[in-house]
């Protein structure tokens, strides 16, 4: 079985339209929206409109069908405008992998159409206050009551958040028993206990909305359980390596909005009498840059295509991750260094970007978090 190198017709063609549509709608408008920390409903009604708004869905819900490789290379171009905006359409994936693995098709015609056909949004309820990379610790609990489930806890750090129209919320039937009690539940964020905490100020990604969710003796149908009872840490762990590799391309498409900026600079800076571009100094920062990039680009086509194979290798996945969120941290940070002083300043979008780049070391499993995993891996 062969890795293969060639992007269909189509995937080049949805490539190029992607990037067309970031370089005259997000681009623009990316400054603005960091600086007022405004949710940017314009772009994503428009993300919606070109049918990026759950890019992962089954095809009849309008879904994509160019594979996790073709999404990928989606993410990475929404990226590269602004990871701020393009973030909502991935939490959206996120908040849908559960349901996507777990659920029935009444639980799908239950969920993919309003997010599909309306453009509504989703949330991935999982991360609590004391449970964060700890997904097998958290405290949310589920308490069934005949036909119904009543959940109680506190979700912190919820991309879209208030905004949300639907949550996919992982809870405890038992704390004591860890992760082999868990269960994922999908909740209308108009049922009566759902309510919503401060909204987060963030070093980046501002304009996204991040949000505390409280439930309060929230009573849930067991239709809306996802699978069986105690199936929960299963599907999380199967979404995390699922969208591992999304966080990747992300990684890569800021990382590489950052070396196209700092290049076209260092082409018309001068100094000394000559364009920076010329000083090997410069010329190597750009080189480590592109050599990295393109190292990561190549770690999340693999972990993409070998989901689309229906291969799910954690390792992998968590290899993508980390090294392309590590390697886009580093980028940014010579991408603020090529512009010197300008670079420091907020009317130059590296500054920006190096902000935004910090959380792809953090959400959906850290850093540390992945290279436990690959030690796991390797030590097996």
């Amino acid at each position: 079985m062969a890795f293969g190198f060639t992007y269909t017709d189509d995937q080049l063609a949805l490539q190029k339209t992607v990037r067309k549509f970031v370089d005259n709608e997000i681009i623009p408008v990316r400054h603005d929206y960091d600086e007022s920390e405004e949710f940017p409903w314009p772009e994503v009604k428009k993300m919606f409109d070109l049918g990026i708004n759950c890019m992962n869905a089954p095809e009849k819900y309008n879904g994509m069908v160019f594979g996790n490789v073709g999404l990928c290379m989606v993410v990475e171009e929404l990226c590269r405008g602004c990871l701020g905006i393009a973030i909502t359409p991935l939490a959206n994936m996120l908040a849908s992998e559960p349901v996507l693995y777990g659920g029935t098709e009444e639980q799908w015609d239950y969920w993919y159409p309003s997010i599909c056909e309306e453009g509504k949004l989703a949330a991935y309820a999982v991360t609590e206050p004391g449970a964060g990379s700890d997904v097998a610790g958290l405290s949310t609990s589920c308490k069934k009551d005949g036909d119904y489930y009543i959940l109680n806890g506190t979700k912190c750090f919820i991309t879209n958040g208030k905004h949300a129209d639907k949550l996919c919320v992982l809870a405890t039937h038992d704390k004591s028993q860890g992760s082999r009690a868990q269960s994922f539940f999908m909740v209308d964020t108009k049922t009566e206990g759902v309510s919503f905490g401060k909204s987060e100020h963030k070093m980046g990604m501002r304009c996204s909305e991040t949000s505390e969710v409280i439930l309060d003796n929230v009573k849930v149908n067991k239709k809306m359980r996802i699978g069986e009872e105690g199936d929960g840490f299963k599907l999380a762990m199967k979404a995390f390596n699922s969208s591992r590799p999304f966080i990747a391309s992300a990684s890569v498409g800021v990382a590489q909005g950052a070396f196209e900026y700092a290049r076209d600079y260092a082409k018309e800076r001068k100094a000394f009498g000559k364009n920076i571009a010329s000083f090997q100094a410069i010329q190597f920062m750009l080189a480590d840059m592109a050599m990295e990039i393109e190292a990561s680009r190549l770690l999340w086509q693999k972990a993409a295509w070998l989901l689309d194979e229906k291969l799910m290798a954690a390792d992998l996945s968590a290899m993508s991750k980390c090294f392309a969120a590590d390697m886009c941290m580093r980028a940014t940070t010579n991408a603020v260094q090529i512009l010197g002083g300008y670079g420091f300043c907020r009317d130059y979008p590296v500054e920006k970007m190096m902000r935004d780049s910090k959380i792809l070391q953090i959400f959906e499993g850290t850093s540390q978090v992945q290279r436990m995993i690959i030690g796991r891996s390797v030590l097996a």
